[in-house]
């Protein structure tokens, strides 16, 4: 590989990372091409991408993005999956392909800059995804209004038996 070519690797890396909210760096060592390729496949449908990449050329690439923190992780047998919209979608991808494959381990990841270990990216796994939070968020939103509304029916329902009480009172005086 020439310098042009390394150049370019870099480069590429460098922008997934920039754009990336989340990075983590999976060890793959064991694994046979069918079961790489099945987790490609899944992490594409989901926009996530996932690259095997050259230690040096990860850690040169790291730096100076928001994931440096992870520089120093690219030891052996590395891939990095990037994922850009919903963080939670990458790591749920990841760890449940970990649970399958003994052989496949998420080692750590950067999260908008903030190193992960293993068991926190496990912990940010189980969050609910980005549009169960939105819809979540709604329907606390939406109730508000409708506690309001609801509260203020029943306010002018208790007045209306009032007075409807005290209209028939005075028809039987």
């Amino acid at each position: 590989m020439n310098r042009a070519e390394k150049a370019k690797i870099i480069e590429d890396l460098r922008s997934k990372a920039q754009k990336a909210s989340i990075a983590v760096i999976t060890d793959f060592k064991g694994l046979k091409v069918e079961e790489l390729t099945e987790l490609r496949s899944q992490l594409r449908q989901e926009q996530v991408d996932y690259q095997v990449v050259k230690n040096t050329l990860a850690r040169i690439a790291f730096t100076e993005t928001q994931h440096e923190t992870l520089k120093d992780k690219f030891q052996e047998c590395c891939a990095v999956a990037f994922g850009y919209d919903d963080p939670v979608v990458a790591a749920k991808l990841l760890v449940q392909f970990a649970k399958k494959n003994k052989k496949f381990q998420a080692k750590c990841a950067s999260l908008e800059g903030k190193y992960l270990e293993p068991e926190a990216l496990k912990a940010l796994s189980e969050l609910p995804n980005k549009e169960q939070l939105l819809a979540k968020l709604l329907g606390t939103m939406n109730a508000v209004p409708t506690n309001f509304v609801s509260l203020f029916a029943n306010l002018l329902r208790n007045l209306l038996y009032a007075l409807n009480a005290i209209k028939e009172q005075k028809e039987q005086a």
